[in-house]
C-alpha cells in the first residue's frame, strides 16, 4: 500500500474547549437594569481596558453605543449594516485604544483579528450556544488571560442553560452591585410598595 492510500485521521478541537481558557461569570439582571449594570462595571473596574460587548441585533448595538457615548464612555459599533469603511474605522479606533469599547453583533465573533481584548461582555446572550463560545474566544488569546461576563434576563435563562450544557459546566453567578436599584428602580406594581426591592428580585 502506498503512503497516499493510508487513512488520515483529522481531529478538530471541540468548540466548547475555548471556554475552558476564559474566566466566566454571569449576572442575573432584567433588561431594564442592564444599562445601569454596564455603566457601573465600566466606571468602577479600570481593568476593563479593551472590551467587546455583544448584542443580538444591529439596532441594539447602535443604541448601546450611543448610550455609552452619552455617559462619556468612548465606544464604537460594528455590525452587518455598516459599510466596509465604517467597520474598518471602528476597528482601527478600537485597536489603537482611542475607543475603550467595541459593541458588536456576532459578525465580530469570528474572523476578526483583535488582540489584547481584556474582557468580553455578553450584554445579551446568544440564542445559539456555539456563538457564546466564539464570542468569549475573542479574549484570552495568545496565552493571555481573559474574562467573560454575561448579563442574563429572565427570558434568556433557556439560552444560559443551553450554553452550560455545551461547555459542560455551570457559569458562576455574581451578585448584583449594592445600590444598583437606586440608579434604576423597577416600576411599582399597583398596591405594592416595592421601591426598596433589590433589582435581583422580580422573577429572579
Amino acid at each position: 500500500m502506498c503512503s497516499s492510500d493510508l487513512p488520515i485521521h483529522v481531529a478538530v478541537a471541540p468548540v466548547a474547549s475555548t471556554a475552558e481558557r476564559v474566566e466566566q461569570s454571569v449576572y442575573f439582571a432584567e433588561k431594564r437594569f442592564k444599562p445601569a449594570l454596564l455603566h457601573h462595571l465600566l466606571n468602577s473596574d479600570q481593568s476593563i481596558s479593551r472590551v467587546l460587548i455583544f448584542t443580538r441585533t444591529k439596532h441594539g448595538a447602535d443604541r448601546l453605543a450611543r448610550d455609552l457615548h452619552k455617559h462619556r464612555i468612548p465606544s464604537e459599533a460594528i455590525h452587518g449594516n455598516k459599510s466596509q469603511n465604517q467597520r474598518q474605522r471602528a476597528l482601527d479606533t478600537f485597536k489603537r485604544g482611542h475607543s475603550r469599547v467595541l459593541v458588536a453583533t456576532d459578525i465580530a465573533a469570528r474572523g476578526l483579528d483583535i488582540e489584547l481584548v481584556s474582557h468580553v461582555i455578553n450584554y445579551e446572550l446568544p440564542n445559539i450556544p456555539e456563538s457564546y463560545v466564539h464570542r468569549i474566544g475573542r479574549t484570552g488569546r495568545a496565552g493571555e488571560s481573559g474574562i467573560a461576563i454575561s448579563f442574563c434576563s429572565a427570558d434568556e435563562r433557556e439560552f444560559l442553560r443551553d450554553i452550560e450544557r455545551l461547555i459542560g459546566a455551570k457559569i458562576p453567578v455574581l451578585p448584583l452591585p449594592t445600590g444598583l436599584e437606586v440608579t434604576e428602580r423597577p416600576a411599582a406594581s399597583p398596591g405594592h410598595g416595592n421601591q426598596g426591592r433589590s433589582p435581583q428580585s422580580g422573577g429572579q
